[in-house]
């Protein structure tokens, strides 16, 4: 049994293996590993004799998988996505355990009253509770709390349905386009005059649903949406939009939030409005600390409410 176990590849072999099966450049992707170029090497010829075949056929110009280097790849990536899975399961349990709410927020929702009064709100219920806000991007938003990387998200909706939401604050969306564009001039605009300015594009990690909803594709009349360049933040997106490459719709707040030479707000009449919300997972609903932030969030819009 010794014997056999010796032979089990590790995690972190397998790791190597599948950043140098995308590179196919030993250099390349000991630089993406930050390790050496030997240390590579000398890791997965370990990785292969240890798996008893070999996995990277090598000549003096070219690197490329073997057959069995082939095979084994989806069987290598499944380990490692498994392990990953364990571990941020065990990060979550962990935070349960301990006490500990790791709070995701976009864009400028950290700064907005309804989020600061439901972190208030719960600091002065749970002073046991440590919070750790974590500022998210376009990119990894949703996949962080769907791989529970955060606990919780202050965001701005749709979201996919493994998700749960609490809705905070409605409000419009306006156009965020180039100070030098000529309908930047108008207050108000239509999504018709818009039609044939090109729209910011998101990565392709954030779903659809948002993607869509956000860049209004497709528009009322059918009509697909021309993109722009790509953006993983709100100050690449700020950019983008000032150098007069493409344009973006976002919650009004952005007036007061994100004011930037070279780029002027205009409200869309015919636009529907944007909610912000707090998203947790559904499966881990009923878990305590999630229930004290979900409690809190209600609280917070059950008062909001009364007060009007």
């Amino acid at each position: 049994m010794g014997a056999s176990l010796a032979r089990e590849p590790s995690i972190h072999q397998l790791r190597l293996y599948l950043t140098l099966s995308e590179e196919l450049h030993f250099g390349n992707a000991a630089a993406r590993l930050f390790i050496t170029q030997p240390a590579l090497s000398q890791q997965i010829r370990e990785l292969e004799k240890r798996l008893g075949v070999r996995v990277i056929e090598r000549t003096s110009r070219t690197l490329a998988l073997t057959e069995e280097g082939r095979a084994l790849l989806p069987e290598a990536r499944a380990v490692v996505e498994a392990v990953d899975r364990l571990k941020r399961v065990a990060g979550a349990q962990q935070r349960q355990i301990s006490g500990r709410v790791i709070v995701g927020t976009i864009g400028a929702e950290a700064s907005m009253a309804h989020t600061r009064a439901v972190l208030g709100l719960l600091r002065n219920r749970h002073p046991q509770l440590t919070l750790r806000l974590i500022n998210l991007s376009f990119a990894d938003h949703m996949t962080a709390l769907a791989h529970q990387e955060v606990d919780v998200v202050f965001l701005r909706p749709p979201v996919t349905d493994d998700m749960e939401l609490h809705h905070l604050a409605t409000e419009p969306r306006v156009a965020c386009l180039p100070a030098d564009h000529p309908l930047a001039a108008f207050p108000q605009l239509t999504l018709a005059q818009l039609a044939d300015i090109p729209v910011v594009g998101m990565p392709e990690q954030v779903p659809r649903l948002w993607r869509d909803f956000w860049a209004v594709d497709p528009r009322p009349d059918g009509s697909r949406v021309r993109y722009g360049p790509v953006v993983t933040d709100m100050e690449s997106l700020m950019h983008t939009v000032a150098t007069g490459e493409a344009m973006y719709f976002l919650p009004a707040a952005a007036r007061e939030y994100f004011p930037r030479p070279g780029i002027r707000y205009s409200t869309v009449v015919d636009l529907s409005p944007s909610t912000s919300a707090l998203a947790w997972l559904r499966r881990r609903r009923s878990e305590p600390t999630i229930r004290a932030v979900r409690h809190a969030a209600r609280h917070v819009t059950f008062k909001a409410e009364a007060d009007r």
